[in-house]
C-alpha cells in the first residue's frame, strides 16, 4: 500500500476541493497591505488544518490567483516561496520587514483576521 501524504488532494471529494479553492482565494483576498500569513494558517481558516501544500498549490495553479495578494504568503517561519525573488520585493514596497536571515518578521507583520469565519 502506498502512503499518501497528509495533505493529497484525493483526500477530499471534488465538492469539498472546489470549497477549500473558494476559501482559500477568499482568505488571501482578505490579507491587508503590509501584513503576511502562512500557509498553515489559511488551511486552518479553511476547515483543513493539515492542508498547508494545499494551499500553496491552489494559489500556484488556480487560474486568477495571480490577481491576489499571493505575495503575502509565506511559511510559517516567514520565508517566501522558493523560486518567487520578486516575492520579497512586493512585500518590502508594502513596509514588511524582513530579518538579517531573510525572513519576514513575523511578529510585527503577522495577520490574524479577527473575524474567523470564512
Amino acid at each position: 500500500m502506498i502512503n499518501l501524504p497528509k495533505d493529497y488532494p484525493d483526500r477530499m471529494s471534488p465538492e469539498q476541493a472546489r470549497t477549500f479553492r473558494d476559501d482559500v482565494l477568499n482568505i488571501v483576498a482578505q490579507i491587508p497591505c503590509g501584513r503576511v500569513t502562512t500557509y498553515g494558517h489559511i488551511a486552518a481558516l479553511a476547515g483543513w488544518p493539515s492542508h498547508s501544500r494545499m494551499v500553496g498549490r491552489t494559489l500556484r495553479y488556480t487560474p486568477g490567483a495571480e490577481l491576489l495578494p499571493c505575495h503575502r504568503v509565506v511559511n510559517i517561519v516567514g520565508r517566501t516561496a522558493p523560486g518567487w525573488s520578486r516575492q520579497r520585493t512586493l512585500l518590502e514596497a508594502e513596509g514588511v520587514s524582513f530579518k538579517a536571515n531573510g525572513r519576514v518578521d513575523m511578529e510585527r507583520h503577522l495577520w490574524e483576521p479577527e473575524d474567523t469565519t470564512v
